[in-house]
């Protein structure tokens, strides 16, 4: 009786530590699938830095950046769900590269999301020659004149692109789509007049409007910002349109809940102290830090809604 009670009590043991997080000193591992520099990178070492105090274990953030996130989120995917290896992703690489790349290396079934960390909207930028005074005015014209009116993107397949298809769409807005090789170069492009409609983020957006070099029409959030109560939200005209990019941080997928409530914990709690709250939100940003489900909620209804797009606007990633 002895003997049974020893053994199911080691049971007990192994399945607690099977659960532990953290394991001893073992390091938690951030990965970002992007090159350094970026609002994901930054965020992920105001992050890693606060959870290496709350948790006690070394947090190392390393970069792993082609394939447009591809390599570093699949990277993720195949580690072991135990806590230790997190990714920092933006929305498009979990839910607009499924329906782009045919041989992409995970699959968003792949990934536990932990928590969804910030939001970012756009900014419907013209520049000052097109004659449009708002966004009605931008629609009408865009109707009138059929495709003569050309929008820039960062890249065939980005989300600023989907952005513009989803304007398109619900709109009934004809307009062509100029593919660039980052919001840089396409920023020159629509501050030149070369290009005459953009879809840019707000932090870089709003140094330009300011300057008055292009005027902000609207903005994809489904309210207007507290960083810029002037510029309606295209919902004002559309009812119901709402797209924004997100950053969040997710989990090789099977976590056990007790792990995944302790990072969420953690993660939630550095996101939502003052500095880092401070400095998303200078850049732009809206901190959501919710719990699991809520992100994975968002996941769920994003992946519908650009699978919709991507196929209506018959994008393909060459």
């Amino acid at each position: 009786m002895v003997k049974l009670a020893l053994i199911l009590l080691s049971l007990i043991v192994t399945g607690a530590n099977a659960q532990t997080f953290p394991a001893g000193n073992q390091p938690v591992s951030v990965i970002v699938p992007y090159p350094p520099g970026g609002m994901g990178d930054i965020l992920s070492r105001l992050v890693g830095a606060k959870m290496q105090e709350s948790l006690g274990v070394p947090v190392v953030v390393e970069n792993k950046p082609g394939a447009n996130g591809g390599i570093g989120t699949a990277y993720v995917a195949r580690a072991k769900a135990d806590g230790h290896t997190i990714a920092i992703v933006p929305m498009s690489a979990v839910t607009i590269n499924p329906w782009l790349y045919k041989d992409l290396q995970y699959q968003p079934k792949d990934l536990t999301p932990v928590v969804l960390a910030i939001s970012l909207p756009n900014v419907l930028l013209v520049n000052p020659s097109v004659r449009a005074a708002n966004l009605r005015e931008l629609i009408a014209l865009a109707q009138r004149e059929p495709d003569k009116l050309n929008y820039a993107s960062e890249g065939n397949g980005s989300s600023s692109h989907l952005f513009g298809e989803l304007f398109k769409m619900s709109a009934k807005a004809p307009m062509t789509h100029v593919p660039y090789k980052g919001s840089g170069p396409a920023m020159q492009d629509l501050l030149g007049g070369k290009i005459q409609v953009m879809f840019e983020n707000i932090a870089n957006a709003m140094p330009y409007v300011k300057a008055g070099r292009v005027r902000a029409l609207a903005v994809t959030s489904a309210a207007a910002l507290p960083q810029a109560p002037d510029i309606p939200p295209i919902s004002s005209v559309i009812p119901g349109f709402e797209a924004m990019n997100w950053i969040g941080f997710v989990a090789p997928a099977g976590m056990p809940r007790e792990v995944l409530a302790k990072l969420n914990e953690h993660m939630v709690r550095a996101i939502r102290s003052p500095d880092i709250s401070k400095a998303m939100e200078d850049r732009g940003a809206t901190v959501v830090a919710g719990t699991p489900d809520q992100f994975s909620s968002v996941v769920a209804s994003d992946l519908a809604r650009w699978e919709k797009v991507i196929k209506e606007s018959h994008i393909t990633i060459q």
